[in-house]
């Protein structure tokens, strides 16, 4: 039973009531943690890609912060954690758990946190991809395992000391057989007025196989603790309206009603780079704002229960084709 069971998490999939915070095993698993600093008005974010292939396993990773600055490297040798989340570089340049995340990608490029009372995925059948996540071979799963908590310790961007104590921290994972897929969009938003509140959403194209269909996940952590997932097409589904400078998002079950509207300027955007398993490179990939505009709205039977704003949320949308021009555009 063990080793059906092990063969099935290493497609990418999870049993109902399963853990997807553990590693799978697939060619791609990504780790993100943000940090929102309200007080301040910054936000910092952390990331690595564990990328598996033949030649062995090796891992790209990345600091950014809300003022334009970002910092990427690529490291061979690498691990995730098969009973926990986690994940960590061989060198010691990233170590991110539950508890604590510590990069060094340099002396202009460091953090070092620890993480308290976390308000965690609640423990229910369904991670973020609510039922595909039981479906193998998907090309990409995504699940918010943490939805807000507390930061002790300090980040140096671009060479200044930044002070996370008291920030918000949000974390999530992202899983795949083959990478990214060619377009997807993504935002998450905590330093509403409400310091409990969270959002967070991941939409793009699914496949398995010949079968195709594009979903938006949406996740609400409302200032009770409720917690809110739509996105299930028939059931709960989100219409998503993306461009490099705008998120609209609207999902409706029969009990909730959620809209997301969301904006940044264009040349305010990071360009990220996606993994490229088997050649064992970055590539630009993905144009992220850390400091956007989102406003929120939340009904429960036709009933308004919470608005909320910020200035500080991360919003992406993502493509090799668009990242790749922006840069070049940007190097001109």
């Amino acid at each position: 039973m063990f080793d059906l069971l092990s063969a099935y998490r290493q497609t990418g999939a999870d049993l109902p009531f399963g853990n997807p915070e553990h590693a799978h095993g697939v060619a791609m698993e990504g780790y993100f943690w943000r940090f929102t600093n309200v007080e301040d008005g910054r936000a910092v974010i952390a990331l690595i890609g564990v990328q598996q292939t033949p030649e062995g396993p090796w891992a790209l990773c990345g600091l950014g912060g809300s003022d334009g600055f970002w910092r990427y490297d690529v490291f061979e040798g690498a691990r995730t954690r098969r009973a926990g989340l986690g994940a960590r570089t061989d060198n010691g340049s990233f170590f991110g758990d539950d508890g604590r995340v510590a990069v060094d990608l340099g002396p202009d490029a460091r953090l070092d946190v620890t993480l308290h009372d976390l308000q965690s995925w609640p423990h229910r059948a369904f991670g973020g991809s609510s039922y595909f996540q039981t479906v193998p071979a998907l090309n990409q799963y995504w699940h918010p395992w943490l939805l807000g908590g507390q930061v002790s310790g300090a980040a140096i961007i671009g060479g200044e000391r930044w002070d996370l104590s008291g920030a918000s921290v949000y974390g999530e994972k992202n899983w795949g057989r083959a990478g990214f897929p060619d377009s997807w969009w993504w935002g998450q938003a905590q330093g509403f007025a409400d310091e409990q509140a969270c959002i967070a959403f991941a939409g793009g194209e699914v496949y398995a196989g010949p079968i195709r269909t594009e979903v938006t996940g949406l996740v609400v952590r409302l200032p009770d603790g409720t917690v809110l997932r739509l996105g299930n097409p028939g059931t709960s589904p989100v219409e998503a309206t993306v461009s490099d400078s705008r998120w609209h998002l609207r999902g409706r079950s029969p009990r909730w009603d959620v809209e997301v509207d969301a904006h940044a300027p264009l040349g305010d955007a990071l360009v990220l780079p996606v993994p490229l398993v088997d050649e064992r490179r970055g590539t630009p990939g993905a144009l992220e704002h850390l400091a956007g505009h989102l406003e929120v709205r939340v009904r429960r039977n036709g009933r308004e229960v919470w608005t909320g704003e910020t200035a500080l949320a991360g919003l992406e949308h993502g493509g090799l084709a668009r990242a790749e021009a922006e840069a070049a555009r940007r190097r001109v």
